[in-house]
């Protein structure tokens, strides 16, 4: 059947296409990424052309390698690119194509004015194709531009909602943009070149196709090909999981800047900072604010039967214990060594009572893992009820844990 041909062609230069531009991109850091971004940008003029002019004749319309292999390719390249490095890399191919194509189509455009010399070559220059050419490259750069930007952002989300997860987040990020593409790019064409309509669909279909074939080799090189070296280990940050975008890695270390190391709980400077801030947005909007400072007990015996490592447990545990018996919104802090604070917004002063023993049985079932039991003295107090200011509520739950302490401990004290 001819058509099986048309495929097999497809896939192997699908296939060729993938294994040279991933070799340039895995010697990157030997002969600069400068060789990856060539490759990739100088392929555009045929892409085009291809695009326009030749088609395969498959079961379900008429494709192009041009725009099914090439363009299609090139948007997968962009995208692993992204994933393996960062924004600051991926730049450069996505401004790089557009100013280069748009400069080649100003000189073209300049040797209009001028007439070439004539008996020097049996060829005769094209200058209608030149034109024609002219304009789905002009075309063709603006989407290809924004094809990049869109399937960055769109990967960028995906990758969030299935963190870990790298096949599924490029396969319909692949798909979207491409869709997308289809559908501009050919409404290009068939004004320019007369592109049959079977093209739309057919071309179409064989780009999902693409989409499908580079997405499972991407991962597939990510999984076997980019890995840490033992050798080497500044290499491994290219690994997928071990490298985020310059913007993860700020948020990463502005969140870590904001989170004891230890508990997982926000750190001081972070209460000391949303705390009144809570509590002026609380007040802002007529609602009302729980504060609950809740005391480890005995942790000093802790550390000194049991040793700072099951000191440390237990200030884990104790964290990890409030964390699941909060409500979505309540924030935990570490305050000091033993010492926590939790924010409890829109808490209404008649649950506080229920709210703060409820922590302080879930922190008394996490401690069962322990060779200690685990107990806690709080303290709590609702803004407006009993305080109108952020430093006024803070020593009224202080003095409520005071006397939680005062009355044996493993208490939780509202009023």
């Amino acid at each position: 059947m001819p058509w099986v041909n048309g495929v097999l062609l497809l896939l192997t230069q699908a296939a060729l296409y993938f294994c040279v531009m991933t070799l340039l991109l895995g010697l990157r850091r030997r002969v600069g990424i400068g060789v990856f971004v060539c490759a990739l940008g100088v392929m555009h003029f045929l892409e085009t052309y291809l695009a326009a002019v030749f088609f395969i004749e498959l079961p379900f319309g008429l494709i192009s390698p041009g725009s099914t292999v090439l363009f299609s390719g090139k948007l997968a390249m962009i995208l692993l690119l992204y994933v393996i490095e960062d924004t600051e890399t991926v730049r450069q191919p996505i401004y790089g194509l557009l100013i280069g194509n748009m400069l080649m189509v100003g000189l073209v455009l300049l040797l209009r004015f001028h007439e070439p010399a004539a008996g020097l070559s049996e060829l005769v220059p094209d200058l209608m194709l030149i034109d024609n050419m002219g304009v789905l490259m002009v075309w063709g750069t603006t989407l290809l531009f924004i094809d990049s930007l869109a399937i960055v952002l769109l990967y960028e989300a995906l990758s969030r909602r299935w963190a870990g997860r790298v096949f599924l987040p490029m396969l319909l990020s692949l798909g979207a943009v491409l869709t997308f593409d289809q559908i501009a790019f050919f409404s290009g064409l068939h004004l320019v070149a007369g592109t049959p309509f079977p093209a739309l669909f057919g071309g179409w279909v064989a780009k999902m196709g693409a989409a499908l074939t580079f997405a499972l080799m991407a991962a597939a090189y990510l999984q076997w090909v980019e890995h840490p070296s033992a050798d080497h280990p500044e290499a491994g940050t290219a690994r997928l999981l071990g490298r985020l975008t310059y913007r993860h890695r700020y948020e990463a270390l502005l969140t870590a800047s904001r989170v004891d190391a230890l508990t997982g709980a926000w750190n001081r400077q972070q209460f000391d900072s949303l705390g009144p801030a809570r509590l002026a947005r609380a007040a802002a909007l007529g609602r009302p604010l729980g504060l609950a400072i809740v005391d480890l007990d005995n942790f000093k015996q802790v550390n000194d039967t049991l040793g700072h490592q099951s000191g440390d447990e237990a200030l884990k545990r104790t964290v990890a214990a409030m964390k699941a018996s909060i409500r979505p919104g309540d924030e935990v802090f570490r305050y000091g060594g033993d010492e926590f604070v939790v924010l409890a917004q829109d808490l209404r002063p008649a649950d506080a009572a229920a709210y703060a023993e409820r922590l302080r049985l879930a922190v008394a079932a996490e401690g069962g893992a322990l060779p200690v039991t685990l107990s806690v003295s709080i303290g709590i107090a609702v803004f407006p009820r009993d305080a109108g200011g952020f430093g006024e509520l803070m020593r009224r739950a202080d003095q409520r844990l005071y006397d939680a302490k005062g009355l044996g401990r493993n208490q939780a004290i509202s009023g």
